[in-house]
Order: C-alpha cells, then sequence, then structure tokens
C-alpha cells in the first residue's frame, strides 16, 4: 500500500469531508442554554427557604408523634424545664417519668435543630394547647413574615 492510498483511506475513514458544528451554531446553542438559565434559575433558587420551612414542620410533626408516645407511656408531657431533652434521655428534673422508654422517643437519639441551625422552642403547658412547639424560622427570633416567619406547631395541619 502506498501513501497516497493510505491517505484516501484515512480521509474516507474518519470522515474529513464531513461538516462539523460552525461557531454561529454553537453560539445559538448557548445563548438559548443561558436564556433557559436565566428563567429557570431563579425559580429554583428561591425554593430552598420554602424547602427549610416544610422541613421543620416534618420535623416538628414528628417531635409531635414523640412527645404524644411519651405522654402515653408516662402519663404528662414533659415540661418546659425538662425540655424536649426528655425525649431522648430521662428528665432528672421536676415529674420524673415513671415509664420512660429505654432508647428514648426520637430515632437518632438527639434532639434535631431545626434547618436554620436554631434549637425548636417547647412550652408545655402551652399557649395555643397541652405544649407549644415552634421554630423561629430563618431570623431565629419569635414572629416575622415570609421567610422570617415561625413556624408553629398548632399551625400544621
Amino acid at each position: 500500500m502506498n501513501s497516497e492510498n493510505y491517505s484516501r483511506n484515512i480521509t474516507k475513514s474518519v470522515g474529513l469531508n464531513e461538516r462539523g458544528f460552525t461557531l454561529i451554531e454553537l453560539l445559538v446553542v448557548l445563548v438559548i442554554i443561558g436564556i433557559l438559565a436565566g428563567y429557570i434559575g431563579p425559580k429554583i433558587m428561591g425554593h430552598p427557604e420554602e424547602a427549610k420551612r416544610t422541613k421543620a414542620a416534618l420535623q416538628i410533626s414528628a417531635m409531635e408523634t414523640a412527645l404524644k408516645m411519651y405522654k402515653l407511656d408516662n402519663g404528662s408531657y414533659p415540661t418546659t424545664e425538662q425540655g424536649l431533652q426528655a425525649l431522648v434521655e430521662p428528665p432528672s428534673t421536676g415529674k420524673l417519668p415513671a415509664k420512660w422508654r429505654k432508647g428514648g422517643y426520637l430515632e437518632k437519639s438527639k434532639v434535631p435543630q431545626d434547618p436554620w441551625g436554631n434549637d425548636f422552642v417547647y412550652l408545655s403547658p402551652g399557649v395555643q394547647g397541652d405544649f407549644d412547639l415552634s421554630s423561629y424560622g430563618s431570623d431565629g427570633e419569635a414572629g416575622g413574615e415570609d421567610n422570617d416567619a415561625d413556624v408553629n406547631s398548632w399551625e400544621i395541619e
């Protein structure tokens, strides 16, 4: 096989005669992707705060269930002084539980923090019911609006 035939065969097999994307076609695709990212990005970026509020509501619901199991075993809810820590270790102050469940009432044997890294607020007896359980939202302070609004046990459906 001489070098001229070899060169012709390579050109045919590699497809050097076929046309690829032009620079303009690539730029059009990049502009379209940029427009989509500009439109969709802000919509997606607005959801993390909503997701944190949903997570806080789910955590409150789970702790409400644990508190109800605590009451079934012991006849009353932990006091405000005993706090949510009574769900993971037997209280040593106030009315001591007679039948505290070995292993506690929360799955990970740890009281979770809210999605913003703050402790949940627990009152027993509560103002709204037998107990009140709240997350103060992103600002970590009572009250607030929008993203700073509290997530309260008595408002969760």
